[in-house]
């Protein structure tokens, strides 16, 4: 039987509790196609399952990522074809591996103009900002949104899609070089989290106001400051946990910083059927194939240093986007 190589995990722990290794190619099931992977996303998400802080069964594979060809179809696997290019962000978990079987109705196909790392580098990211910007608060031209971590994956996308709906945006990033990033990406105020107080800075921008929404992936560093920069019934977006899990929460906060509106999301619930997730999909690529989102080359890991590629994501090393080699 043909085996490839496939990164897996038995235990939860650190980057080093990851390892390569060679496994059955995989059939695909009924429903299912299979795509051999030409480029494979590296995601936050992955190492929360990697952590433990997202529990799953062991041992398993890992990723949720990934765009090449269609190789093999499963019985009713509808709307596919051998050949076609696929892209993909929602797992099953194991995209960490040369090929992957996923769900026919889980992956979308690939328009032409979209190379297979710009897909693999950019679905989850772009999908995650769709749903962000576009589903849960529908930002409007003129709005003020304040979104952390500017100069991130996910970030990156943010700030030129909220551009290009006309918003002002208010970003933050962690040093010089990455707040002249942002602030090249079009970000209208970029503030830098390790010199600058951030909910004064957003206030001194709105003239006291506060901004409507708040775009928060960061987490348990940036919850407060998030909270003190929303005007009254304002909206926190909190959709991740770059610096840890937010804990502990007083809901009477919420009323005394002025009836503010709290929701912790997540994309899979925002793309429930094929429809969705192809209609976000296509929002997505519209965006990047008419100049509104251009998106930097990844950084590039060979498969066999996905440890490597996980150390530099978590110690903030990375800007933009990271993917795999098979």
């Amino acid at each position: 039987m043909t085996e490839i190589p496939a990164i897996r995990l038995s235990t939860p722990g650190g980057p080093e509790a990851m390892h390569l290794s060679t496994v059955s190619l995989p059939q695909p099931g009924s429903g299912q196609i299979r795509i051999r992977h030409s480029a494979i996303g590296v995601n936050f998400i992955d190492t929360y399952h990697r952590s433990g802080l997202y529990k799953v069964d062991l041992p398993t594979g890992i990723g949720l990522e990934g765009a090449g060809t269609v190789d093999a179809l499963g019985e009713g696997a509808e709307g596919w074809s051998i050949g076609d290019r696929a892209v993909y962000c929602t797992g099953p978990i194991g995209a960490y591996a040369a090929a992957h079987c996923v769900a026919a109705d889980r992956a979308v196909k690939l328009p032409d103009g979209i190379g297979f790392d710009a897909a693999a580098s950019s679905l989850l990211k772009g999908l995650t900002v769709q749903y962000l910007i576009r589903q849960i608060h529908r930002v409007q031209a003129g709005e003020t949104v304040l979104f952390h971590a500017g100069a991130g994956g996910v970030g990156q996308i943010a700030v030129q899609w909220l551009k290009a709906l006309g918003a002002t945006v208010i970003a933050t990033a962690g040093g010089p070089e990455k707040c002249a990033l942002v602030s090249a990406l079009g970000a209208d105020h970029v503030i830098d989290y390790r010199t600058d107080e951030i909910a004064p800075k957003v206030r001194e921008i709105t003239g006291g106001a506060g901004v409507p929404v708040v775009y928060d992936g960061v987490g348990a560093d940036t919850f407060m400051a998030s909270l003190d920069s929303l005007q009254p019934r304002g909206l926190l977006v909190s959709f991740g946990n770059a610096s840890g899990p937010v804990t502990g929460v007083d809901l009477g906060l919420l009323a005394a910083k002025g009836s503010l509106f709290v929701t912790r999301p997540t994309l899979f619930h925002y793309v429930p059927t094929r429809e969705a997730l192809q209609a976000a999909a296509d929002d997505l690529f519209a965006a990047m194939l008419d100049g509104s989102i251009t998106l930097a080359e990844p950084t590039v890991y060979p498969l066999a240093e996905a440890t490597q590629a996980h150390t530099d994501l978590e110690a903030r090393r990375t800007t933009g986007s990271l993917i795999l080699r098979p």
